[in-house]
């Protein structure tokens, strides 16, 4: 049996950090795993840029809050999970993601969480488990699935090799010319499609 697995930020949503860098009007904010690959140091960077501002998971929520899926990312996840099981792997966080999949119809979503204070203030964060996407589609193929994977970033990269077939979708130039075996596509419409090819 296949399974298709997605990144969530950048692929079905905007980057959430990115709508919050433009909101706070902090420009640090607005790194993601396009820029930097170690995710660890990447999220130390962010809660020291939210504890020097004095910023919360409340002004974070509002600015989810505010965040619609990517034209066109519903009508694509409503088509691909009638031809196929679909489950979004990121590495957002559970109290992020609340609005953004009601916004797309409560797909499955694999996530990590946030370690918060009773102040509001973001203290640290739990990974579900180490190289979580990486580990998910293992553990989807130890149970026999076929893993179909898709994501924009360096923190895909793990899942969508580890599968027999893979694809970036809105990615940079960089991570494509750095992984040319890698099938790449811009739209919903185009990545449905080699999807579609993919599962069956």
């Amino acid at each position: 049996m296949k399974i298709v697995c997605l990144d969530l930020e950048g692929v079905l949503v905007p980057e959430i950090w990115i709508a919050f860098s433009k909101e706070t009007g902090i420009p640090e904010l607005s790194r993601t795993t396009r820029d930097e690959p170690d995710y660890d140091k990447l999220m130390k960077f962010r809660l020291s840029i939210l504890k020097e501002h004095n910023l919360g998971l409340k002004e974070i929520q509002e600015t989810i809050a505010k965040i619609d899926p990517l034209p066109g990312a519903k009508e694509f996840l409503d088509k691909l999970r009638e031809l196929t099981q679909v489950i979004i792997i990121s590495d957002t966080f559970t109290q992020f993601a609340g609005p953004l999949m009601k916004k797309l119809g409560y797909p499955t979503l694999f996530c990590n969480t946030l370690e918060v204070s009773s102040a509001g203030e973001v203290i640290g964060y739990r990974m579900r488990c180490e190289k979580s996407k990486y580990s998910t589609v293992r553990a989807l193929q130890s149970i026999g699935f076929e893993t179909i994977a898709c994501g924009d970033s360096h923190n895909d990269l793990g899942m969508i090799k580890a599968g027999k077939t893979g694809f970036l979708f809105k990615s940079t130039e960089q991570i494509i010319k750095e992984n040319p075996d890698i099938p790449a596509f811009d739209t919903f419409d185009e990545l449905y499609e080699a999807l579609k090819t993919a599962v069956q």
